[in-house]
């Protein structure tokens, strides 16, 4: 086990599956005590036992992400069984695709809420803190339909477009202060949460130069690099993982 990240601590939201889950397991390799939060609490319990099981520090906070309150009671939490946060991986989030005029009120508060809001105040309750020890690094999960319009997917790319903008904006704020903020843009990814879109997904995969999804495991390997002080320049970025769509 790597020792890069011996002594410091990582959030990872919605750790208990895919990409959170890959980057929970690569930051806990690297030393970090990682806590990861979900809602699903067998499979949060089972990624903390995999973590243990291989040597690393790692805890589980049941909890359904949706609003200030609900954000700020995990940072709380993440606390008391860390001490403090030296990395957060605003990874949480939920992606409903469909056209515009199907779209209810609910759904479009729900994607909001998670996507955009969660992530806000986390970051206005845990980034003050890192400001505080004069380091820390904040990495946002963003999407390629951020960047491009897409047939269906407005209501998730648009609340992605506002995590892009929100990554940039928290690195001018927080980057003076030694804290490091940026995101990772994926692509299709094979995830238990892209597994039922079927043939749509396979279709969206052949338009990359790569041909082929990724894995969650591709995208953790990016959050890794901004996690850690190899990323120690860098401040603001996009990262796009996303077998090449950006240069089409």
């Amino acid at each position: 086990m790597s020792t890069a990240l011996q002594g410091r601590s990582a959030l990872v939201t919605g750790g208990n599956s895919g990409i959170g889950r890959a980057a929970a397991k690569a930051l806990a390799d690297l030393g970090a005590h990682v806590v990861i939060s979900g809602r699903d609490a067998e499979r949060g319990d089972q990624v903390v036992r995999d973590i243990r099981a291989s040597g690393g520090r790692a805890d589980f906070v049941a909890i359904d992400l949706r609003d200030e309150a609900s954000a700020r009671k995990l940072a709380a939490r993440t606390r008391e069984l860390a001490g403090h946060v030296d990395i957060l991986v605003n990874n949480a989030g939920i992606y409903p695709f469909g056209p515009t005029e199907l779209t209810t009120e609910q759904t479009f508060d729900e994607v909001f809420s998670l996507n955009v809001k969660v992530p806000y105040f986390l970051v206005a309750e845990l980034a003050p803190e890192m400001v505080k020890r004069g380091e820390g690094s904040i990495i946002n999960l963003t999407t390629m339909v951020a960047e491009f319009g897409q047939a269906g997917m407005g209501l998730y790319g648009a609340s992605k477009a506002a995590l892009v903008l929100l990554t940039k904006s928290w690195a001018a704020e927080y980057g003076p202060h030694g804290v490091r903020v940026n995101a990772v843009s994926p692509g299709p990814t094979r995830t238990e949460g892209t597994a039922g879109m079927g043939d749509d997904f396979d279709q969206l995969a052949t338009t990359l130069p790569a041909r082929r999804p990724g894995s969650a495991e591709e995208i953790a390997e990016a959050i890794i690099f901004l996690a850690t002080d190899r990323a120690s320049f860098v401040h603001g970025a996009i990262l796009p993982v996303d077998g090449g769509r950006i240069a089409v």
